[in-house]
């Protein structure tokens, strides 16, 4: 369910993209994810520090694609979101008796120290991995970064909205721009699809693991 909630702005993210372009749903994110926070705020009295980084990162990155009418301020963002919590994942490996794995599920589920410390390496080269494979995404599976800084340096203009192709070129500028759209929505699409897949394995691959390991309640001796 956390998991399911966590994606929420991101699902609506993406309807807001296939309606009407990225930088209504640039907003429409900021705007979910800030009733997000409030409504977390609202039924637990509380907030997770990563919640507030998140959104402040999303109104940072999702700002200056806003303001500079460029998305890939905002493609940064997931990226740079989970290289913080590998940095967070792996300073708690490095400092302190328990990891962030062991102090989030310590409470329902029982394994040895070693298998939370093992458990929380895996979070981190995840969540580095989810990073880097958006990177990836962004600037070589989507092949949107070479459209859009090509298409740009044959206008001659600082920004264009991928959403009005038809409506602003024609011949081999209007293929640019139909290329760049077409890569914006690649990564659009992984952003959802992509991201919450790989995430779901590796959840799952993490309750195997755990299965393997989880200590055995002491059952108590039957009288003679």
């Amino acid at each position: 369910m956390k998991l399911l909630i966590d994606f929420f702005p991101i699902l609506l993210f993406f309807v807001a993209y296939k309606l009407a372009g990225i930088y209504v749903a640039t907003t429409v994110a900021i705007l979910a994810s800030a009733a997000q926070l409030g409504w977390t705020w609202w039924r637990q009295r509380r907030v997770e520090t990563m919640q507030l980084v998140t959104l402040g990162l999303l109104v940072v990155f999702g700002g200056m694609t806003l303001a500079l009418r460029d998305p890939i301020f905002v493609m940064w963002k997931p990226t740079i979101v989970n290289w913080l919590f590998a940095a967070a994942f792996l300073a708690s490996q490095l400092i302190g008796r328990r990891t962030l794995v062991e102090r989030t599920m310590g409470h329902a589920v029982s394994v040895e120290s070693a298998v939370w410390r093992r458990l929380n390496l895996m979070w981190i080269a995840f969540f580095l991995v989810l990073g880097l494979t958006n990177l990836f995404v962004v600037y070589v599976a989507s092949g949107f970064f070479a459209s859009h800084q090509a298409l740009l340096a044959s206008t001659g203009l600082a920004s264009v909205d991928l959403g009005s192709c038809s409506t602003l070129f024609e011949g081999e500028l209007l293929g640019l721009c139909t290329e760049a759209q077409a890569g914006e929505e690649v990564w659009v699409n992984f952003k959802l699809f992509g991201m919450m897949g790989m995430t779901l394995v590796f959840v799952l691959f993490q309750a195997f693991y755990l299965a393997r390991h989880i200590e055995d309640e002491p059952r108590p001796q039957e009288a003679d």
